[in-house]
């Protein structure tokens, strides 16, 4: 039967050859902590950076009249108009491509009041730059939604009952 084995809460010991006095064998018992694990020295790491809400309102209108998102998506992200006028462009689809995907190259905002942003944004695909505008208000919960949309062309008529 073998003797049972216990935790020793010491740290190993090595055989160290040592000048002086040598316990048979020409070594001495030095204490040295048991073998760690390595760690390499991380970096440290950097906080992710968070969308603007005009960075987040562009890829999400971009998804839309690009095709890529159905309109439906923006419901919540809408007030007012501003989802009849989506519904409107998307269905004709403006910034669909056949080539390479449509990308948002450059964003630029002008706030007029506080709470409130009017955006440009140019959208690239290929060789070819579009224009997207769209206006965002934050509501009373501090959520952005937009309020206006267009995208570069003449704008849709207003009818009497909107």
């Amino acid at each position: 039967m073998a003797p049972a084995r216990t935790a020793n809460p010491a740290p190993a010991l090595a055989a160290v050859p040592v000048a002086g006095r040598a316990a048979p064998g020409g070594h001495r018992r030095v204490a040295r902590p048991a073998t760690a694990p390595v760690v390499p020295a991380q970096t440290p790491r950097r906080p992710v950076p968070q969308l603007r809400p005009t960075d987040h309102f562009a890829e999400l209108l971009l998804g839309v009249l690009s095709g890529r998102r159905p309109v439906h998506s923006m419901l919540r992200h809408t007030v007012g108009r501003a989802y009849d006028d989506l519904a409107h462009l998307a269905e004709r689809g403006p910034l669909r491509t056949r080539g390479a995907c449509p990308v948002v190259r450059d964003i630029g905002y002008f706030e007029p009041r506080p709470g409130a942003l009017e955006v440009f944004a140019r959208i690239g695909a290929g060789g070819r730059l579009r224009a997207l505008a769209f206006r965002l208000e934050q509501g009373r919960d501090l959520r952005w939604r937009c309020t206006a949309v267009e995208v570069g062309g003449p704008r849709r008529p207003r009818s009497d009952d909107d």
